[in-house]
């Protein structure tokens, strides 16, 4: 009688812990693995034949905003369609709880403009049967997944529970409101939240509301932050998240949170919004002398190649700059004719002029945008045009070119930016420093413009195969044992006997990434971009198989992991 369910058979195995890989069989019964060595195939109800193809642990993406799409989505893609199998929500201080009854409309809103997701598609695709944080994890947990999910607490629903927002984004709060709001987070990690998550990015924020103005964090004192970190202090478990913090208040909140910090972002040049967070060697060598003071800092690197597929009828990765802000806000009516503006235009002109000259601004770069398709007259005979051909073409400004073709097709015009040039040995100098940890998916966020949520699979081909800055190994640990160590995840991240069978396996010179195309399959008709992957064979949470191939088995094994641990 066969006593396991699986056996992944002859498999080179790199366990996510640095270990020098090895060829051998993991035998998986009751969502566990039972058994690493050889293992006769009677032993099991089926064996997969891994010969030549790597088995490792399953990916862990920290840095996700699925907070509502899981609840339509079980399986969180784009990421669980790369590997992932274990996602991080509530980053950036964004999230859904708690929430009162009466301003759920309001909570969906703010997300709006910030992850490119409409409203109604949220109201549509979420139960709001909470109020609570602890009622929104049981929501959560009740809720079929195909991948496991952990949650911070973010601190703008709290703030905006407590003060309300427009209270929350004028002043700090009150001895009692703040009383309230540590209470709030105590027990939401008493329920299961890893810490706590925020923005603090000020009035120039490149994630705003969806009036356009700042989120409710990015304008809180740094008094009310550190009033938070004595929470954890007081718990002496979980971590924080953040995006905008300097690195003198990062220390700080470490200082007196007594708790390790995931620190947004170390990148060279900058990020999917433009913004750049520090010369990269300077960000390493902080995170190198603050690890040796003690504060445990990881630094989230941003990896991929960014590359965006836009029209202006949702566009805001632009937010930071008030000019184009001013534009992209309102209605496609109330667009159009602010674009038309010519005071406006002028502002926008000089945005860009200042933008061209500085190294990597992609605000900067509209004359090297391409028309990727037209839908009129005026725009057709442009398409596979760069924005510079464009404007040499009629004699105008690269930001009148590109304004003019989208208003000609009331703003539905497809442009695609171009990818900024890599560094390769200036991202090996961020990916192997002992403090980074590769990743900000920003999953579930920005889906309109880009993938990034392929940046496992990105990571794997393009900067570990081809461009070798890492062994194997290294890699598989980073994406998998180091990810697991920093976001307080205990249980899983590498192979070993006992652990949970969250396992990818795969085909190293096979693995590639496929092309990006547009789905409809959101509630309320909403889309979004998506990218798959050829080269993945079987993707495996919790010992059942959810994807062979690029095919979907249907199974929902997926766990809450309350504070690191996975549910019972």
């Amino acid at each position: 009688m066969p006593i396991l369910d699986l056996i992944l058979k002859n498999g080179t195995i790199i366990d996510g812990l640095q270990t020098p890989r090895y060829t051998g069989d993991i035998g998986i019964a009751n969502g566990q693995i039972v058994q690493i060595g050889r293992i006769p195939d009677s032993e099991a109800k089926r064996v997969y034949d891994c010969t030549h193809l790597v088995v490792c642990p399953g990916f862990i993406d920290l840095h996700t905003h699925f907070d509502s799409q899981i609840f339509w989505d079980p399986y969180c893609t784009l990421s669980g369609w790369h590997g992932v199998t274990s996602v991080t929500i509530g980053n950036c201080g964004f999230g859904f709880a708690p929430c009162k009854p009466e301003e759920r409309e309001r909570s969906m809103l703010s997300m709006e403009r910030n992850e490119a997701i409409k409203a109604s598609t949220m109201a549509a695709g979420m139960p709001w049967d909470w109020e609570s944080f602890p009622e929104f994890l049981n929501s959560l947990d009740r809720t079929p997944k195909g991948v496991n999910v952990l949650s911070f607490a973010g601190l703008s629903p709290i703030l905006s529970y407590v003060m309300g927002i427009e209270a929350a984004k004028s002043r700090s709060a009150t001895r009692e409101e703040m009383r309230q709001m540590q209470t709030i987070l105590s027990e939401a990690m008493d329920a299961g939240a890893c810490g706590f998550s925020t923005q603090l990015s000020g009035e120039d924020s490149p994630q705003r509301d969806y009036d356009g103005t700042p989120m409710v964090t990015d304008l809180m004192s740094d008094k009310d932050l550190l009033s938070f970190a004595e929470v954890l202090s007081w718990k002496g478990r979980g971590f924080m998240q953040s995006i905008g913090i300097d690195q003198l208040l990062t220390e700080k909140l470490c200082e007196v949170s007594g708790r390790p910090m995931i620190w947004n972002a170390v990148s060279v040049g900058t990020d999917q919004h433009g913004i750049n967070h520090g010369e990269y060697m300077d960000c390493l060598n902080w995170l190198n002398s603050a690890n040796k003071r003690g504060n445990r800092i990881f630094g989230h690197a941003f990896t991929v190649p960014d590359s965006f597929e836009l029209t202006f009828e949702d566009w805001n990765l632009f937010d930071n700059e008030p000019a184009w802000r001013d534009v992209t806000l309102g209605t496609i009516d109330e667009k159009i004719v602010k674009m038309k503006d010519p005071k406006k235009r002028q502002a926008i002109r000089d945005t860009y002029e200042v933008n061209a000259k500085a190294t990597g601004a992609v605000q900067g770069s509209l004359e090297n945008f391409t028309v990727l398709e037209g839908f009129s007259a005026e725009t057709k005979p442009f398409e596979a045009d760069n924005i510079g051909e464009v404007a040499r073409k009629t004699g105008k400004h690269p930001v009148d070119a590109i304004l003019d073709l989208a208003i000609a097709d009331g703003l539905r015009t497809k442009f695609i930016s171009p990818p900024l040039t890599r560094n390769f040995d200036a991202i090996s100098d961020v990916l192997n420093n002992p403090f980074t940890i590769p990743g900000i998916s920003d999953g579930g966020a920005h889906m309109k413009f880009i993938t990034m949520s392929a940046f496992t699979t990105e990571f794997l081909t393009n900067l570990v195969r081809d461009a070798q800055i890492m062994p194997l190994e290294q890699a598989h640990w980073r994406l998998s044992g180091y990810s697991a160590l920093a976001g307080g995840i205990t249980d899983r991240g590498y192979i070993r006997e006992g652990a949970p069978a969250d396992l990818v396996v795969y085909d190293y010179d096979a693995l590639s990434l496929g092309p990006v195309e547009r789905l409809y399959d959101f509630p309320a008709g909403d889309w979004r971009l998506s990218q798959r992957a050829d080269g993945y064979k079987l993707t495996i949470v919790n010992g059942q198989i959810t994807f062979e191939g690029n095919d979907c088995t249907g199974a929902l094994p997926g766990s809450l992991l309350r504070h690191g641990r996975a549910a019972a």
